[in-house]
């Protein structure tokens, strides 16, 4: 019997499964995407206002309900459009139902109102409106805030990432969306008030019902109906007219030098140690600069993985740094030594050693008690007297929003690190690579925060390997897109080689001295092996890796080299990023969308070989590691480039 062919979905996505039907509607210049009852990319003459309204449920552990909506009517007319719908989120301990109406008017005016009802007794954490704000043309504006008491205050949105929440008590928001013209985003129903939705990842300012000063969890008793509603108003006429578009090409200017590439790294975990060890001919051949070991203080059988890891190292020839986790129940000094002890036991010495300890895994909200711990200076302290000329460094093995919120004071470590993951709030196809956005904001903050010590990027990848905020990792046995699991089927697909292409140029963008892109193997990995959930595309065929390994593969190899600047005039469509190579310039491309994308390139000088990886050629790049050393197309000029549903190229000079 014939093998079923891989579907075009599990190519891009690693799963069959659907992300969500969308479709845009239209109020005079108003535009805005309608998807699964929420409204996103609210935009006036086609400059983005809101990144989104959306009505939220979640329950005492922070989970989003998916609610089933029913009887859903859009009415698109000439002037306007209105939707309405019912929708009910419920689990087997509580419900809720609620019904819904947008109206969006020619006028200026967009109205989202929904009332709700308890179907039993629902305890909740947060359940209401959220409006998001986006990054380009807002962060460092001015704002209007006009709080609950009726008090008028002038503001700006935060530059650098607020660890807390910058307004509190908010009725309504107005900012200049274009010279002449102000969005006011009025809020009833509740009070509200803003994070900044940056410190996971997220491209948006978020603005939601209730406090989190208030306590939490709270009951919204059964039958007690209750409205809100979100009402954004446009003003004013432009001061010029909007200029006529170009064409619908992309294009990326490769301009000259500036700075060098960071040091490609990637993670094995202590789960992994030994399935790292039995695929090192493949993290051999991928090369990266060093990988970024883990043993954690809390777990059994630290000298087994620290005999893997100098296995692996005596395999491969790849240097090797060491995060430990401290489980915090006894000083630093002998929690160290302790783990120093299991490291000798295995003849391990690492070649650097990141210092956490286990409740700086977890988040807490600024300025509230934290369990007892070592100190930053105590970890560091102890480190360097059982590992002496050792480079040490230490932050958060967590997401920046924990270095945010608990800074490391300076010249304490050699270096300073933490980790990201677009999955904490969303895990959408749309806000996954949305994620992209705020990697400048969270470079400049963090720089902002450490100076010029050296910045490292922890293991990082799509799936998350730990959840600060909950005792475990979602579950995810439908291979669906499920926020904060530590196994997301897009990591097997194009998408993630996509993503950690547009993660990587980010980053060195910033300067970055080091960036770990995932897994070597695992969920979070770019090397294949056969694990307890299906993976389709991969089970029973001839696959060794998943696309991202060709990305983690090829820009190790740049590791050190010269940063050639680039320039895409649609950055969060196509990602690029160039480096100088021995045999002259090298340019990466990648498409984070759905829709094919030209792009027309400049100056790349003389001829090229390029690589593409596509779902033309799936088959082919899981099944060869080497694929980037095959002779590939040759170009004699370098100028126009075709790119397919979240391709990725590398076009390198001939």
């Amino acid at each position: 019997m014939a093998k079923a062919a891989v579907t075009r979905a599990v190519k891009l996505y690693g799963t069959d499964v659907p992300d969500g039907k969308r479709r845009i509607l239209e109020a005079g210049h108003i535009t805005a995407m309608l998807d699964n009852g929420a409204l996103r990319y609210i935009k006036y003459r086609g400059v983005e206002v809101l990144r989104g309204i959306a009505y939220l449920l979640r329950d005492k552990n922070w989970g989003t309900y998916g609610p089933v909506i029913e009887g859903l009517k859009v009415r698109q007319g000439k002037d306007g459009f209105t939707v309405s719908y019912t929708a009910t989120a419920k689990d087997k301990e509580q419900g809720m139902r609620y019904a819904a109406r947008i109206e969006g008017k020619a006028d200026g005016t967009v109205l989202f109102q929904v009332t709700a009802t308890p179907l039993t007794d629902f305890l909740t954490n947060r359940s209401g409106f959220v409006v998001l704000h986006p990054l380009v043309g807002v962060v460092n504006e001015p704002v209007e805030i006009v709080h609950t008491d009726g008090k008028k205050r002038k503001s700006r949105f935060p530059k650098f990432i607020s660890p807390g929440q910058p307004v509190f008590e908010i009725r309504s928001l107005k900012h200049t969306v274009m010279p002449g013209v102000t969005a006011t985003v009025l809020m009833e129903g509740n009070k509200f008030e803003m994070e900044d939705h940056r410190n996971w990842m997220d491209a948006s300012y978020k603005t939601y019902v209730c406090s989190l000063l208030d306590p939490w969890p709270y009951t919204l008793p059964k039958g007690e109906s209750f409205t809100q509603s979100i009402t954004l108003t446009i003003e004013g006429k432009p001061a010029a007219k909007k200029a006529a578009k170009s064409g619908s090409a992309i294009t990326v200017e490769m301009g000259g030098t500036k700075g060098v590439m960071p040091s490609i790294a990637t993670g094995v975990g202590m789960a992994e140690a030994q399935a790292a060890l039995e695929a090192s001919d493949l993290i051999e051949y991928a090369s990266p600069a060093h990988l970024i070991c883990q043993i954690d203080g809390r777990q059994k059988g630290q000298a087994e993985a620290a005999a893997a890891y100098r296995e692996l190292r005596e395999r491969t020839g790849i240097p090797s740094a060491l995060e430990i986790v401290l489980p915090a129940k006894a000083s630093a000094e002998d929690e160290i030594r302790a783990i120093a002890s299991e490291l000798r036991a295995a003849d391990y010495m690492p070649d650097a050693i990141i210092v956490s300890q286990m409740h700086d895994l977890k988040s807490f909200q600024p300025n509230t008690p934290r369990p007892w711990g070592p100190s930053y200076e105590e970890m560091a302290s102890a480190v360097r007297e059982a590992f002496p000329n050792i480079p040490l460094g230490g932050g958060m093995l967590s997401f920046f929003t924990e270095l945010n919120r608990k800074p490391v004071p300076k010249g304490v470590f050699d270096f300073i690190t933490h980790t990201v993951c677009p999955i904490v709030h969303a895990a959408d196809d749309l806000s996954v690579m949305e994620t992209l956005e705020a990697i400048p904001s969270i470079i400049a903050s963090t720089r902002n925060m450490i100076g010029k010590a050296p910045y490292h990027l922890g293991p990082s990848s799509i799936p998350c390997r730990d959840n600060p905020y909950g005792a475990a990792v979602a579950p995810n046995p439908d291979n669906g897109r499920v926020c904060l699991s530590d196994m997301d089927p897009r990591q097997r697909g194009l998408f993630a080689a996509a993503w950690n292409m547009g993660l990587a140029a980010a980053m060195a963008k910033g300067g970055l001295d080091s960036v770990a892109l995932g897994s070597a193997t695992g969920p979070q990995g770019a090397i294949y092996r056969k694990a307890s959930y299906k993976q389709p595309g991969f089970d029973g065929t001839k696959a060794e890796v998943y696309p991202t390994y060709h990305v983690l593969a090829g820009l190790a190899d740049a590791s050190g080299n010269k940063r050639i600047e680039t320039q895409s005039s649609a950055p969060s469509t196509v990602a690029s990023l160039a480096h100088r190579s021995d045999d002259g310039p090298e340019l990466w491309l990648a498409n984070l969308t759905s829709e094919p994308q030209k792009v027309k390139v400049s100056g790349f000088a003389g001829a090229a070989v390029m690589h593409s990886l596509s779902d033309r050629n799936f088959g082919t790049i899981t099944a060869k590691p080497d694929y980037l050393s095959s002779a590939g197309e040759a170009l004699k000029k370098v100028s126009s480039v075709e790119l397919g549903p979240y391709a990725v190229v590398r076009i390198r000079a001939a």
